[in-house]
């Protein structure tokens, strides 16, 4: 047997595909499905099933068009009820795929109401459990995504759904869809797979006494939910169309001063290219792994997209990235605008050149972090506003429009994309290149100890 793993570290989620005796099982897979299909080809293996531990709300699935590509089986929790054809799975129902291989589903309800785990065995031995959203490395899945009227008894369920899987066999591996960099889970240990053992050992939300002290671990420190995942379920439960053509036409800048009403011009240059000159109006999210979801949160869903690109850059993996989450609605790229055009700028600086503005006694500052990070500390005297709430609700009251506003976040990348939403509202935005809130405090303590 051999579970071949697919990261997609934007998005913190990992697809499987687990191959035994020329048949393969393909379990979460995201919309763009040519690479798993690919894994398979290259492998000689026929997909057998197609499996979906939840209705995710993080991206859309690749599910249904892999099962229709190959002739494979999609199999779904029972509960989900989606709009297209699927074997529903049950509780403890085994569903044989031949030559030894069994996949046993165990209803672990938590993550979401519907949530199933399932379980391989070859020749009647356990040996690995695919959790989706429930059982994670050193964690569990997050309990709040379908609002806090519903969070409190998700968790509750979620404390007998881990503890389920913790009564599998030890040496049983432990493969789940979310980890380290997803917004749909708790905390993060840096790892992506592990086993049941290790979890017993391990895993401190294993330890806690009962399910409500777990409920209250888990709900203890809410986070943001990322604006694009109310679009995700409701699109896995109807279906979701193939990815769309990766490739838009390049437009020339001049259409920019004629776009439709609706359109968000995002620019996935780097920061220090946004930085020299950038369309007025335009969001900068410099192409990264997490440019979707960033994208995602902050442009509204309803608009149109015009992209802006360095003249050699290729814009398949923004596309790609996009695509992902739904968001297809990209009209075409716009490479290397001219000054003339690109008007608009913001100063990035070294660490040391920041603290030595920020030392100053009328500076201001502006902390983009999420909540529970700006809850680790963070400067004296800064504003807080969380990077959503910033393209959302705007520039916070207390800032003066009439001095630089250094702006910082935990290593610069929200930073410099708040930047762009300041200068268009009017400031003169300082962001700090590299680092972020913490290496301001040490830096400012050095400073007041020497």
């Amino acid at each position: 047997m051999e579970i071949v793993p697919f990261r997609t570290p934007g998005l913190g989620d990992q697809t499987y595909l687990l191959v035994h005796d020329g048949r393969g099982v393909l379990v979460d897979p995201q919309r763009d499905i040519d690479r798993f299909l690919a894994a398979a080809a290259e492998r000689d293996v026929e997909l057998r099933f197609v499996l979906e531990t939840h209705l995710h709300n993080d991206y859309h699935s690749g599910a249904e068009q892999a099962a229709r590509r190959t002739g494979a089986e999609l199999v779904l929790p029972a509960a989900a009820a989606p709009a297209y054809p699927s074997t529903p799975a049950f509780h403890r129902e085994d569903i044989d795929g031949g030559n030894g291989l069994v996949v046993r589903p165990l209803h672990t309800p938590g993550h979401t109401p519907e949530h199933t785990s399932y379980v391989v065995l070859i020749d009647g031995v356990p040996v690995a459990v695919f959790s989706g959203g429930s059982l994670l490395v050193g964690a569990a899945g997050r309990p709040d995504l379908l609002g806090p009227e519903r969070a409190h008894s998700l968790a509750v369920l979620q404390h007998g759904s881990v503890h389920r899987l913790a009564e599998l066999p030890r040496q049983v591996g432990l493969y789940p869809t979310h980890g380290e960099g997803s917004f749909c889970t708790v905390t993060g240990a840096g790892r992506y797979t592990s086993s049941i053992g290790d979890e017993i050992d391990t895993n401190p939300l294993l330890k806690l006494p009962d399910a409500e002290a777990f409920a209250d671990r888990l709900l203890g420190q809410p986070m943001p939910i990322p604006a694009f995942y109310r679009y995700q379920s409701p699109a896995n439960t109807l279906g979701v169309p193939p990815m769309p053509d990766p490739a838009v036409p390049d437009m020339p800048e001049t259409d920019l001063a004629e776009l439709p009403e609706g359109t968000v011009v995002v620019d996935v240059r780097p920061r220090e290219r946004q930085a020299n000159g950038f369309v007025p109006g335009s969001l900068g999210v410099e192409l990264a792994d997490d440019f979707g979801s960033w994208v995602g949160w902050l442009v509204p869903r309803e608009a149109t997209i015009v992209l802006v690109a360095d003249a050699g850059q290729d814009v398949t993996e923004p596309l790609t990235q996009l695509a992902r989450i739904g968001v297809d609605d990209v009209r075409g790229v716009v490479r290397d605008p001219s000054p003339e055009v690109a008007t608009a700028r913001f100063e990035l600086v070294d660490l040391a050149r920041f603290v030595e503005l920020a030392a100053e006694p009328d500076a201001q500052v502006l902390d983009v972090r999420m909540p529970h990070e700006v809850a680790m500390g963070s400067l004296d005297g800064a504003v807080v506003r969380f990077l959503a709430d910033l393209a959302g609700h705007g520039v916070p009251d207390e800032l003066d429009r009439d001095r630089p506003v250094l702006v910082a976040c935990g290593s610069g990348r929200r930073a410099a994309i708040a930047a762009t939403l300041l200068a268009d509202a009017g400031l003169r935005p300082v962001v700090l290149r590299a680092g972020g809130v913490p290496d301001v405090r040490a830096a400012l303590a050095e400073r007041r100890a020497a």
